[in-house]
């Protein structure tokens, strides 16, 4: 078996980083906490703070809760700040793996930067090998197990090590960690949530603690099995630390709901806008797409989760209002009749040739018929914000705003994308005003 996994984690410096990797991590800083503002105030988020002092409470060493600032243990504030940003589906993920790192990885170590003072060097460190060892980990499970696991399963793996590293453990400790996190993480099944939609969403929630948990097993000498998804499959571990997944994996969403959606929302974006469409004149959709998307929820969807997990609802939103931002997360959006009007009339089409060809990229195709018999066609597209179509520093900058300012203010989020963007480079002084920023509550409105 290798363990190569564990020495990478344990030895890996700031100087060891490449500049396109950092790049990429203060991206997602930053796109991560626009999120997680617009997300503390889900019902999902309130949820897991209701119920995060009952799982761990202050003691002697304790975290604040992801843009709420409420002390709770380190594995609470982990697991009610994975709550609240996945409550939102707009964060960072990896197509390959189909899902998310960040939304685990930023709250646990941002938990563990809360009780054990460190410089931005530091945390960029362990985002990287957070990231770095779940991407991995995600391939692995992919190609290895029958069913469609959730990120909460693979990310266990990745906060383990990282949250390892994070408290001073050495390699073979790190290693245990790893193995604790995948023996006790959630193997949810992804798809049971895409049919049935709710708020156990991708799992993040319960994989983050988890991945949290593990560490402080490891360091009072539990021992664990070792972890199968990095070491039972080398050729998916054979260039840690030479070729990163980072860079060539992570994604951008430029709307908050599922990725499978994304290519539908774009072409009906572009139909209408290059044709000067109006949607009083849109009669039918047609969708045509791979298999799997063809479970998203249907029409219409009755509560926020159902909107996250669906493609006619955000497509028909689309059409309406021209975008799907922080207003299109209210409720009212939901009774919006003619946003329900489009949606049932959208028909989604399970096409064998896109099936076949959304393996790490996701395919779709869409046509807009009109009630006077015009047709409209968009060619098939795969999503913008993969590395082939990505959104650029200011469209990430463009969409932080648009979830972060109504919720923290203009000057607080200034303050965050200013900071994020050289988080690397902060002395712990300055380090320590960023989680201040990221950790404390909103302002009452």
């Amino acid at each position: 078996m290798d363990a190569s996994f564990a020495d990478f984690a344990a030895n890996l410096t700031i100087k060891d980083i490449p500049d396109a990797v950092l790049g990429t991590m203060r991206r997602s800083f930053l796109d991560t906490m626009g999120v997680a503002a617009i997300a503390s105030t889900t019902d999902m988020a309130k949820i897991g703070v209701k119920v995060a002092p009952i799982i761990g409470g202050a003691g002697k060493t304790s975290a604040r809760i992801l843009m709420n600032g409420t002390r709770v243990s380190t594995t609470a504030a982990a697991m009610a700040g994975a709550m609240t940003i996945d409550s939102v589906d707009a964060h960072d993920g990896t197509s390959p793996c189909k899902g998310h790192a960040g939304s685990a990885i930023f709250p646990a170590l941002l938990a563990l930067a809360d009780t054990v003072p460190m410089n931005g060097a530091t945390f960029a460190t362990l985002l990287t090998i957070g990231y770095e060892v779940s991407y991995r980990a995600g391939l692995v499970q992919h190609a290895t197990c029958a069913d469609y696991h959730t990120s909460g399963a693979w990310t266990a793996v990745g906060v383990g090590t990282a949250y390892a590293r994070g408290l001073g453990l050495c390699a073979a400790e790190i290693r245990h960690s790893a193995g604790i996190a995948e023996y006790h993480g959630p193997r949810s099944q992804m798809m049971r949530c895409i049919d049935h939609p709710s708020m156990v969403r991708d799992g993040v929630g319960w994989g983050a603690p988890s991945g949290v948990a593990a560490a402080y097993l490891a360091q009072a000498g539990f021992t664990g099995a070792p972890a199968l998804t990095c070491e039972d499959a080398p050729e998916f571990w054979s260039d840690l630390g030479f070729a990163w997944r980072i860079t060539s994996d992570t994604h951008y969403k430029p709307y908050p709901c599922c990725r499978w959606a994304h290519p539908s929302i774009d072409a009906a974006r572009d139909l209408m806008r290059d044709n000067n469409l109006s949607h009083k004149d849109v009669a039918r959709v047609e969708i045509k797409t791979f298999h799997m998307a063809t479970r998203l929820a249907g029409q219409p969807p009755a509560t926020p989760d159902e909107f996250a997990y669906a493609i006619a609802f955000p497509v028909a939103t689309m059409i309406v209002r021209g975008q799907i931002g922080a207003p299109e997360l209210a409720t009212d959006t939901l009774q919006d009749p003619e946003i329900m009007r489009i949606s049932q009339k959208t028909h989604l089409i399970d096409d064998p040739h896109l099936t076949a060809i959304s393996v790490g990229k996701r395919w779709a195709e869409v046509s807009i018929i009109l009630h006077d018999g015009r047709r409209f066609d968009a060619a098939p597209r795969s999503p913008r914000g993969d590395t082939d179509m990505p959104l650029s520093d200011a469209e990430i900058a463009e969409k932080f705003h648009l979830f972060a300012d109504p919720v923290l203010g203009v000057a607080r989020a200034n303050e965050i994308e200013t900071l994020t963007a050289n988080f690397d480079a902060l002395k712990q002084p300055d380090f320590a005003r960023l989680l201040d920023l990221c950790l404390n509550a909103a302002p009452q409105a």
